[in-house]
């Protein structure tokens, strides 16, 4: 038998210690300092940036309770899903912690908190609690985003004259955008000001959609008293008569121009021509880090007197080749230049002052159909309506896009795809490695 010759022997030596101590280095290192790369289609194994975000604002531990059995007939080990779906925050928050209850085991200790779904977590913080059933990123980070809010906030709309419902089902009323809000941690409640004395001392904001008939004269009475008093202010302004509220755009010293913006971009994008589109933003805090695109349908534009006691910023800036019209087109729209007003035209503005040593802040939209059930689906209008409604409730650390739905389906495989895939992996692959390394071998004995 013919022995290698002892230099040989030394240097393949010393090759192999130099590569375990390369592999020990790299194994310490990416223990050390891990790193995930996500390729799905929709970053579906990591947090999206709104969920950081509301990471960011918990300061102290979140104490999550997963009431489940330990495997599911159809989803398998659940103990193991709902560690790995947890981790993705811990990731960012270690301070996270979770535990697991069996409620078929433990029974009496489900009963104590009023468990009811096998699979249900609680979610504990800054001694608020929340129940979730349905265990997603939007879930769980919706419910983090209501307890990030510093106080339980009371948002009261004017109701009694026609005006769309913030809980309502029809496609002109509010109800998407109202639900968005309670998950974000508001209050609603209707304010008929026929039959309240005036408007609550503890609304955080009042808001106003367009009125079907006239306001009474005490009910105008008791909003410029609001207003006066320092109180915030949402005001969805449709291009239809303002049935009393002329008075309101009077104390505001805004200027509502009759007609409805025409934008011939839309009619490129295969949309009408009276959906004003908006796409880029003027720096402030509501429109911080939005770049997505939004529609105004049947909107008005808004102007203002400039003065020096309110601070005006301009939100949505829409047809910039487009025009205010007091007709609807009918068919492709023509600029009619004796009637009809050039763009671009303003769409959402921003007014804030100092009174009664706070800061009162008001947002004016010229289209209430914005944020109507019908169309709040289209592009960002939801996340722009929220993070106006954040500003206006003095919470500008939370105004952030809504968690993300996830695009990313189960992937189903026949049996006979598993087959391949398996034997691939587990007998193919091997063998190639093993002839490939007799070849290796072969080559250098000769």
């Amino acid at each position: 038998m013919k022995f290698p010759q002892p230099k040989l022997l030394i240097k393949n030596l010393a090759f192999a210690a130099l590569l375990l101590a390369v592999i020990v280095t790299l194994y310490q290192l990416a223990a050390q300092h891990p790193a995930q790369w996500d390729m799905t289609q929709n970053a579906s194994n990591s947090l999206a940036d709104s969920s950081v975000n509301v990471l960011h604002q918990l300061q102290g531990e979140i104490k999550l309770t997963m009431y489940v059995t330990g495997q599911d007939a159809n989803l398998g080990d659940m103990h193991r899903l709902t560690r790995d779906f947890v981790a993705l925050y811990q990731r960012y928050k270690p301070d996270i912690s979770l535990t697991f209850i069996d409620p078929v085991k433990q029974p009496e200790e489900a009963r104590k908190v009023n468990i009811h779904v096998n699979g249900e977590m609680l979610v504990d913080y800054d001694g608020k609690r929340e129940h979730l059933t349905l265990l997603n990123e939007q879930a769980l980070t919706s419910a983090l985003l209501r307890m990030a809010h510093a106080k339980n906030q009371l948002l009261m709309y004017l109701d009694g004259h026609g005006e769309r419902n913030l809980e309502g089902i029809a496609n002109h009323d509010l109800g998407e955008f109202g639900k968005r809000l309670q998950q974000n941690g508001f209050r609603l409640n209707s304010l008929n000001l026929t039959l309240a004395q005036e408007v609550p001392n503890n609304t955080s904001m009042l808001i106003i959609t367009q009125p079907q008939i006239d306001l009474l004269q005490g009910e105008i009475d008791k909003i410029l008293h609001y207003i006066d008093s320092g109180g915030n202010l949402l005001w969805l302004v449709d291009a239809e008569p303002l049935h009393g509220l002329g008075r309101l755009a009077e104390k505001l010293d805004i200027i509502l121009t009759p007609g409805i913006v025409i934008d011939p971009v839309a009619v490129k994008m295969n949309i009408p021509a009276t959906w004003a589109m908006g796409a880029s933003y003027p720096p402030h805090p509501i429109t911080q880090n939005f770049n997505f695109n939004t529609v105004f349908p049947f909107a008005r534009a808004i102007n203002w007197e400039e003065n020096t006691a309110w601070q005006h910023s301009m939100l949505v800036e829409a047809a910039p080749r487009g025009w205010v019209s007091r007709d609807i087109p009918q068919g492709k729209p023509h600029f009619n230049k004796t009637h009809d007003i050039p763009g671009p035209a303003t769409i959402a503005l921003a007014l804030q002052r100092n009174i009664n040593d706070r800061e009162q802040r008001i947002v004016i939209v010229g289209s209430g159909s914005f944020l109507a059930n019908a169309y709040s689906g289209n592009g960002g209008n939801i996340d722009l309506g929220i993070n106006m409604a954040n500003w206006l409730g003095n919470e500008e650390r939370l105004i952030t896009i809504q968690p993300r739905a996830v695009k990313d389906g189960a992937i189903t495989l026949s049996k006979i795809h598993l087959a391949i895939i398996s034997g691939g992996f587990l007998i193919a692959m091997p063998i190639l490695l093993m002839l490939a390394g007799a070849m290796q071998w072969w080559r250098r004995r000769r």
